[in-house]
């Protein structure tokens, strides 16, 4: 017996609006200023990046602040940008870029690891931290960012170290010295989940580490990426990138530069299984948590009294990875990750353009000063 000509198929949810379609490099993070103006930036994993951080002006990417702050002397270059893996605009409306100074992952050497704030009235850097060998190791790869402007003379900073290759854990910059610190240093909930109780599918196919056709598969082992920071201030989110997990920490504990880990770690809470692996998340000022489900070509939130409930589920929305909350819309980069060619036996399966899309959603960001 013939089965009918149309089946049902995967029904999509909420309708993404097409902000910049991408032709070259592939995006990681967005972030939108008070006034609207996009910035993106493109981490330097094998493509050709012209620059690493532009911005979008009237549909071109446009290097920012400039082409000089885009073309490093090599990977200790503290006055470039080397590899930018996420932007993030603050609760004072400046621009403030991650950069990991590990193009292709290598190494990182003092001077490439930093945290540039720009000033976007004037476009220009008006501040470099570089970090110690004892804060980004060797192995570090900063991931993403957020602020808290009420601690401190000047704020405080907090960042995700993904490393796939050494010791996870969460970076505590206090803005006005330069200081930094760092928190539940390979603390297991920072570290990727292991194989045995992670086994991620995107599009169908399992996700695993294969830059060879005869490659064994191994484990996608990033630990925590995802970062926010909640509307009240009180509580750090994170959530490794090779698990279904994420987890929170007291934000007093993280500041308290005189704390011990033991006191830190206390403070953990383990925010249960949120059902799909994660890239990025993000809160607004209603008390809401957004995280990308990579597993899903998905967005879910979660609400204040704790149900998920689903904001974006389209075929075009392949590896959502960053987003931003601006102007009551929610904005997330598509790149297609997963395809990438140490993921596939070598080859290369991405199809350009890759997508910045928004949502409409009835809340603001957090802006913690």
């Amino acid at each position: 017996m013939s089965g009918p000509e149309v089946t049902a198929q995967d029904a999509p949810v909420g309708e993404p609006e097409l902000v910049h379609a991408f032709d070259g490099p592939m995006p990681t993070g967005v972030t939108v200023s008070a006034a609207g103006r996009v910035f993106v930036n493109y981490p330097l994993w094998g493509d050709d990046v012209p620059a690493t951080v532009t911005e979008l002006r009237d549909g071109v990417a446009v290097p920012y602040p400039d082409e000089a702050w885009n073309s490093p002397g090599g990977d200790d270059d503290a006055s470039a940008f080397v590899s930018v893996q996420s932007v993030v605009v603050d609760p004072a409306d400046r621009l403030w870029v991650l950069d990991t100074g590990s193009p292709m992952f290598r190494p990182t050497s003092k001077g490439g690891p930093k945290l540039v704030c720009v000033d976007l009235a004037t476009d220009e850097v008006v501040q470099v931290i570089t970090f110690d060998t004892d804060v980004a190791l060797p192995s570090t790869y900063l991931n993403d960012v957020r602020f808290d402007l009420r601690r401190g003379e000047a704020g405080t900073a907090f960042i995700t170290d993904s490393s796939d290759s050494g010791p996870n854990g969460i970076v505590v910059v206090d803005l006005a010295s330069g200081r930094a610190w760092r928190r539940l240093h390979d603390h297991p909930s920072t570290k990727a989940q292991p194989w045995s109780e992670f086994r991620p599918v995107v599009e169908g196919r399992p996700f695993v580490q294969r830059p060879e056709p005869d490659a064994e598969p191994q484990p996608v082992a990033m630990g925590a990426d995802g970062i926010s920071i909640s509307a009240d201030g009180e509580r750090l989110w994170y959530c490794p990138l090779a698990s279904r997990r994420w987890w929170s920490v007291s934000v007093d504990a993280l500041a308290d530069e005189q704390a011990d880990e033991s006191r830190v770690a206390a403070t953990v809470r383990d925010e249960g299984d949120k059902g799909t692996g994660s890239d990025g998340l993000e809160t607004d000022d209603e008390g809401r948590l957004y995280l990308t489900a990579y597993e899903h070509d998905a967005v879910l939130c979660r609400e204040p009294d704790g149900t998920f409930r689903t904001v974006l589920h389209h075929p075009s929305v392949l590896w959502p990875d960053t987003m931003a909350v601006a102007d009551g819309y929610l904005y997330v980069t598509a790149n297609q990750l997963h395809r990438q060619a140490t993921y596939q036996g070598g080859e290369d399966l991405r199809e350009r353009p890759y997508a910045l899309f928004r949502v409409p959603i009835d809340a603001g960001p957090v802006r913690l000063r």
